[in-house]
């Protein structure tokens, strides 16, 4: 894209956010058709066209054939991608990416257990059943895994929270299917239960306490898995030098 059809483009989507900001359009309307929105911008129908796919690849906009455009509901749908991006970009690690869950998680958990709905509770409940009916399926069981994190963000009441929740999800499958294949499922399912009984039993301090120490285990586990790795690493390296090494004294021995 050129210099000028990408001004073009930042431009248009500038007006985009000044209609969302005045109210003009809201999350989950159907935007006017093309031709007059290019009316109202003052741009050919294949410049807003090209902005419009830009906002429908960000999560702004969903293209709906034979129907229209629209401006998508969930927030979330729009941090997706982008953060998804940032992740693998920055080569972020799971070990930061559990020291951030570990200053968050706790707080939100303890915000659920004063905030959490009956349908909240439900959703915990509901979660944990699906890891114990999908304990074979280690796909399925990290799915069950997050949605139990997902409703306590959700729980907390905190928008922002559920919105982190969005931005981090992607990490959070793969730490959590690293974990979950190195831990005992029985295990990560008792944390779980003792998160969502402080919950229930609105006690925010306990809460917070199950949230920490669950992250801590998992943390430990990554790390074990870690060190593990890395001494495989270490040894594979002394190996060659050490068949060298023998290979050169059985040489010296028959030179002798």
């Amino acid at each position: 894209m050129s210099k000028k059809k990408q001004d073009l483009t930042a431009k248009l989507i500038a007006s985009f956010k000044g209609l969302i900001a005045d109210g003009v359009l809201v999350p989950g309307c159907k935007l006017p058709p093309e031709r007059e929105l290019a009316v109202r911008f003052g741009v050919s129908r294949p410049s807003l066209r090209q902005a419009l796919k830009v906002m429908d690849i960000m999560g702004v906009l969903s293209q709906r054939i034979g129907d229209g455009t629209y401006l998508n509901r969930d927030a979330s749908m729009v941090l997706n991608e982008p953060v998804e991006f940032l992740i693998l970009m920055d080569g972020i690690s799971h070990h930061e990416l559990f020291e951030f869950r570990l200053i968050v998680e706790p707080e939100l958990a303890a915000r659920a257990a004063e905030r959490a709905t009956a349908g909240d509770l439900a959703e915990l409940r509901r979660a944990i059943k699906q890891m114990e009916d999908n304990a074979a399926d280690r796909k399925r069981f990290v799915e069950a895994d997050v949605a139990f994190h997902s409703a306590i963000f959700k729980a907390s009441g905190n928008r922002v929270g559920q919105l982190v929740f969005a931005m981090t999800h992607r990490g959070l499958l793969t730490s959590v299917a690293t974990t979950a294949s190195l831990a005992e499922i029985g295990h990560a399912i008792s944390f779980h239960k003792a998160i969502y009984a402080a919950i229930h039993g609105r006690d925010p301090q306990g809460a917070r306490k199950q949230m920490i120490a669950h992250l801590t285990d998992a943390r430990e586990v990554l790390l074990r898995a870690g060190s593990a790795r890395l001494d495989e690493e270490i040894l594979g390296r002394i190996r060659p030098i050490q068949r060298a090494s023998r290979e050169a004294s059985v040489g010296d021995e028959a030179v002798r």
